[in-house]
């Protein structure tokens, strides 16, 4: 007879073991070959939350071809985030990811001036309404007013696993963006280090002594009062394609802190437009685009 399940449970992980190698053992199993992380099963050995064939174990229990493990996720609170009606749109959402498109003028996560109104506090109250406790976890991060494509992983799993993929190169994003003048190239390359400006909690800028950082360009089209560009990124520093756009003489159109000027948007025309990762759990790879908002369409 099964054992009872833990209380409160939020999702169940399932592992068949093959008989290959490194499934010696439980922990081999999920470590080496599942990658999960030893955190993670530091909790949930402590909760109970592993089972073999339906039966708590430990994990240095030998495997034989055929066997089930389930790793028994528990709910989460969702860090203080204050639940809100705010309307978001959901591009894509199973059991593991849920991947929204960002409109401009809202913040990621909730913060000490934006302590409301922000995606992490209209995404704990879409989970509330469904009676799910989370906690709010996105895996890569817009600015305020950039729009588009971001990923919420929707367990500590899920978002381990695409640490891991962000780590290796494997989630790849594709930015566009309006920018003053004319580059001189229609495609480049930008390697410039990024740094904190000494005196500024937020601006960034170019610097010896920053954290390596390089931007890929590639012109869309050229306009009279501006040139159509896309962007992808071998690093994920604060404001790098603000930063980098601007070294070279192209800061982005409404972006006033990096030189660009708000004659024609209201703010830093960018939008992170495509977004491929490989699925935390099957592994396969997901792709998603979106359409540039309605404040950079109406520019062309």
């Amino acid at each position: 007879m099964k054992e009872k399940q833990p209380a409160r449970t939020a999702q169940v992980l399932t592992f068949a073991a093959t008989g290959g190698e490194g499934e010696e053992n439980i922990r081999n199993l999920l470590r080496q070959k599942h990658g999960i992380s030893r955190s993670l099963l530091v909790e949930l050995k402590h909760v109970k939350g592993i089972r073999l064939n339906g039966k708590s174990t430990y994990l240095d229990h030998p495997l034989v071809a055929g066997d089930t493990v389930e790793l028994y996720l528990p709910e989460e609170e969702s860090e203080n985030i204050v639940p809100e009606p705010i309307p978001f749109a959901i591009v894509y959402e199973d059991e593991d990811v849920l991947v929204v498109n960002k409109p401009p003028a809202m913040c990621v996560h909730p913060t000490m001036l934006h302590g409301q109104g922000t995606l992490g506090n209209g995404v704990v109250y879409y989970w509330q309404q469904q009676g799910i406790s989370r906690k709010f976890r996105p895996v890569n991060r817009l600015d305020k007013d950039t729009s588009g494509l971001i990923i919420i992983a929707k367990s500590q799993f899920s978002h381990q696993q695409l640490a891991i993929s962000q780590q290796q190169n494997q989630l790849v994003r594709h930015y566009e963006a309006l920018v003053h003048g004319r580059p001189a190239h229609n495609e480049g390359t930008i390697e410039a280090p990024i740094a904190r400006k000494n005196d500024s909690l937020m601006e960034r800028m170019v610097s010896e002594n920053g954290q390596w950082a390089r931007t890929h360009y590639r012109v869309l089209a050229y306009y009279e009062a501006f040139t159509h560009v896309s962007l992808t990124l071998d690093t994920g520093r604060t404001h790098q394609i603000r930063v980098h756009m601007s070294h070279i003489g192209h800061p982005l159109l409404g972006d006033d802190l990096y030189g660009g000027s708000k004659v024609m948007i209201k703010r830093q025309a960018l939008h992170a437009k495509k977004l491929s990762f490989p699925h935390p759990r099957h592994k396969e790879m997901m792709s998603f685009e979106t359409l540039l908002p309605d404040d950079m369409n109406s520019l062309f």
